[in-house]
């Protein structure tokens, strides 16, 4: 199984530099890292290119003009460009722990598709992640969630469960085969703005007769803290959501298929 990790990205370089940083540690290296870009500047270029000099594994930049907030768009075109049979897609402000790639390889199954947890790391320590290089652990300070930072294959088999709803979505820290990508066209680009696009994408993979695995205590990412994106378009994403359950949707029109075909 070739596994190819998508990391989204945007005119944060800093955190990203977090992210790769902590995808070289991995016990298993993933096939790629494609860094889906949404547009940022030069210098998120010029930090790709350099960790491309020495990079474990195949890392590849993405990239799409800047027109606002257009992660559908940004994750589909990192989909097309994806040369593994398994996507692990994260986003750019997250610390991996070390068994983070090897937990979700595990958890992989045929007409699955996997949803992951993470922790919320406070101003302070996100701070100190970001200037010195802190590795978070279990009894750090100024965390959220903290009990997600386990890392037990017992809970993880006790707690980990087969749930069909879109309930505690998390965009940051989801997995699926590529095919099953492909068979419902990926992500919605009619969404822009934040909001309900991975929510979507999860009611139609389910309305494919796919079965969501909610993974505990396994393949947790720890999310730099930052401020909240604009809510503006979520009252229009939340019609495309809503029209995804209604009509019982397995596919978007405007999709993957405009990168692949």
């Amino acid at each position: 199984m070739k596994i190819s990790l998508i990391v989204t990205t945007y005119n944060w370089k800093e955190a990203l530099a977090i992210t790769l940083e902590s995808i070289k540690e991995q016990t298993l290296l993933p096939y790629e890292v494609i860094v889906a870009d949404d547009g940022s500047s030069e210098d998120t270029k010029s930090l790709i290119e350099a960790y491309q000099l020495n990079y474990p594994t195949r890392l590849v930049h993405s990239w799409q003009e800047d027109k606002g907030f257009r992660l559908a768009a940004s994750r589909n075109k990192a989909i097309a460009k994806a040369q593994g049979d398994y996507l692990i897609i994260v986003d750019g402000d997250l610390y991996l722990p070390t068994s983070f790639v090897a937990s979700h390889s595990s958890a992989a199954k045929e007409n699955c598709f996997v949803q992951g947890g993470r922790v919320l790391l406070g101003p302070n320590i996100s701070k100190k992640v970001m200037e010195v290089g802190y590795k978070p652990h279990f009894f750090s300070a100024d965390i959220r969630n903290r009990h997600n930072m386990l890392n037990s294959e017992l809970l993880s088999n006790w707690f980990t469960k087969i749930k069909n709803n879109d309930k505690s979505t998390r965009g940051c820290n989801f997995a699926l085969w590529k095919k099953d990508a492909i068979y419902v066209n990926g992500y919605n680009e009619d969404f822009e703005g934040w909001g309900r696009e991975d929510s979507e994408m999860v009611i139609r993979l389910l309305n494919s007769g796919l079965d969501r695995i909610y993974l505990k205590f396994k393949a947790v990412g720890y999310h730099i803290y930052h401020k909240e994106s604009s809510r503006g378009m979520l009252e229009k994403n939340q019609e495309i959501y809503q029209k995804a359950i209604d009509q019982c949707l397995t596919k978007c029109v405007n999709g993957l298929d405009k990168y692949t075909s």
